[in-house]
C-alpha cells in the first residue's frame, strides 16, 4: 500500500520491538533497509517454540516483511562508511540497541543529524536513554515484571504472572510506528528533524493508563492481583473468565438479575447491581458455580438469550478457525522468500478504503537486497565485489557460521 512509498527508512534494529515497529511502516509503503551484521540479527537465530520454516525463525518472519536487507560489518570503517552514507539520504533512522551503542559507531543522533539536519530519528530501548536503569538489559519479561503488569495480571492465589505474549514489545512498536509519523508529519511541514525515544517501560505503563489512573487517584487495594475470577483489580462482579464444562468463557456486562436466571443460580439475582464492587468476590464465586454446570456452548445460548454480554474462550486452534478471524482477514499466508515453503503471518492490523497493505516482499534472506542498495549508492560493481571479498558486505550466496550474539538487548 502506497501510503509512505516517498519515505525511506534505514533501520539498525533486532529483535521484536524496533523490527516490528519499522514492519508497520514498511507496510505502508516504506522503503526500509534492515542493517543486519554479516552473520545476521538475534532475529534469524532464535525462534519461539524453535519453531524453523526451511530454516527460517518465525521471530524473524513475525517482523520483517517488506524490507530490503542489507548485511554490513559496522565494525569494519568501509561498513561504517556504506550506513554514513545511507542516513545521510534517509526521512528516517531507526535503532533499537542499548544507549550508546550507536553513539560509538559513529551513528547516534548527534551524528546523523549533523549529517542529515532534517532526519527523523527513532530510538527504542528498554527503560529510556538515559536515568539510572539505562544499561539494564531491557527485555518484554524484565520490564512486565518492574512495570507491575506481571503482578496485575496475576492472581491472588497464584501470585504474579506474565502476560502470555510479547504485549510490551508489541505494544511498543506501535507506539514506535506513532511517534515516527508524528515527527515525519513534523518535518515534512517545517523541514524540522527530531529524536524519537520509545522505551519498553513507557509502552507498558501505558497498558496500563485504565488501571493506574484509577490506583494513583483513588482508595489503593491491598493487593492488584485478579480477585477470584474477576479479570482486574478495578474490576466489579462477574466481570472476568469462568470455568465451564468444556473449557471456558468470558461474562462481562450484565445485570445480576438476567445473570441469575442464565445460571439457574437465584442468589445471584438477589444481589443488587449497585453492589456489586463491594460483593464482587461473592458475585464471582456464585456465578463459577452457575457456570460450571454448563458447556461452553450452553452457556453461550442462555447467556445471550439474558442479554448476558459472553465469548468463549478460544486456544489458538479455535481462533485460527474463527469466522470474524477469517472474514477479517486477519491471518495470511506468503511464500517463503528462499523456498516453496508457506509462512503463515499476522496481518497489518489496520484496513486502508477496506484494504489491508500487500505484502510486497516476504522477509528477505540476510544480504539479499545488498546489491541492489549499494548500487543506489552510486557503486560500481567491482567495487561492490571487494567489499564482499573483503567481508564488509554480506550477500545470502556467501554464508557465515553464525557467531552468537552480543546482549545488546533494547
Amino acid at each position: 500500500m502506497p501510503m509512505l512509498d516517498d519515505v525511506t527508512i534505514v533501520s539498525f534494529n533486532h529483535f521484536l520491538m524496533g523490527p516490528l515497529g519499522a514492519q508497520i511502516l514498511a507496510d505502508l509503503g516504506a522503503d526500509v533497509i534492515a542493517i543486519e551484521a554479516l552473520d545476521g540479527a538475534f532475529q534469524r537465530k532464535w525462534s519461539p517454540n524453535n519453531t524453523y520454516v526451511d530454516g527460517e525463525s518465525m521471530l524473524f518472519a513475525a517482523a520483517n516483511r517488506n524490507k530490503r536487507s542489507l548485511a554490513l560489518d559496522l565494525r569494519n570503517p568501509k561498513g561504517k562508511d556504506i550506513a554514513r552514507r545511507l542516513v545521510c539520504t534517509a526521512d528516517v533512522v531507526m535503532e533499537n540497541f542499548r544507549p550508546g551503542v550507536m553513539d560509538r559507531l559513529g551513528l547516534g543522533y548527534e551524528d546523523v543529524r549533523a549529517m542529515n539536519p532534517g532526519v527523523v530519528y527513532a530510538s527504542a530501548s528498554g527503560y529510556g536513554p538515559d536515568g539510572p536503569y539505562k544499561d539494564l538489559p531491557g527485555q518484554d519479561l524484565l520490564v512486565q515484571a518492574l512495570s507491575g503488569l506481571a503482578a496485575v495480571t496475576g492472581t491472588v492465589e497464584g501470585g504474579a504472572r506474565a502476560v502470555g505474549v510479547s504485549a510490551v514489545d508489541h505494544h511498543g512498536a506501535a507506539l514506535l510506528a506513532v511517534g515516527v509519523l508524528a515527527a515525519l508529519h513534523r518535518a515534512r511541514r517545517s523541514g524540522q528533524g527530531s529524536r524519537v525515544d520509545v522505551s519498553l517501560l513507557a509502552a507498558a505503563l501505558d497498558l496500563q493508563t485504565e488501571s493506574l489512573t484509577a490506583y494513583l487517584n483513588g482508595s489503593r487495594p491491598t493487593d492488584i492481583r485478579q480477585p477470584g475470577h474477576v479479570s482486574g483489580w478495578p474490576m466489579q462482579g462477574p466481570y472476568g473468565i469462568y470455568p465451564a464444562r468444556d473449557g471456558d468463557i468470558a461474562i462481562s456486562l450484565c445485570s445480576n438479575r438476567e445473570l441469575g436466571a442464565a445460571l439457574d443460580t437465584p442468589e445471584l439475582a438477589t444481589i443488587p447491581d449497585e453492589e456489586n464492587f463491594p460483593r464482587r468476590d461473592e458475585i464471582s464465586s456464585l456465578t463459577a458455580r452457575g457456570t460450571r454446570k454448563f458447556t461452553v456452548a450452553e452457556l453461550q445460548e442462555r447467556l445471550t438469550a439474558h442479554h448476558v454480554w459472553n465469548m468463549p474462550v478460544n486456544d489458538y486452534e479455535k481462533l485460527e478457525a474463527d469466522p470474524q478471524v477469517q472474514h477479517n482477514g486477519h491471518i495470511m499466508a506468503v511464500p517463503n522468500a528462499a523456498t516453496s515453503a508457506t509462512v503463515k503471518l499476522v496481518a497489518h492490523p489496520v484496513s486502508y478504503d477496506g484494504e489491508r497493505p500487500a505484502v510486497r516482499l516476504a522477509p528477505q534472506p540476510l544480504g539479499a537486497q545488498s546489491r541492489d542498495i549499494l548500487r543506489g549508492l552510486g557503486l560500481t560493481e567491482d567495487e561492490i565485489g571487494k567489499l564482499i571479498a573483503d567481508e564488509v558486505v554480506g550477500v545470502p550466496e556467501v554464508k557465515r557460521a553464525p557467531v552468537g550474539y552480543a546482549h545488546n538487548r533494547t
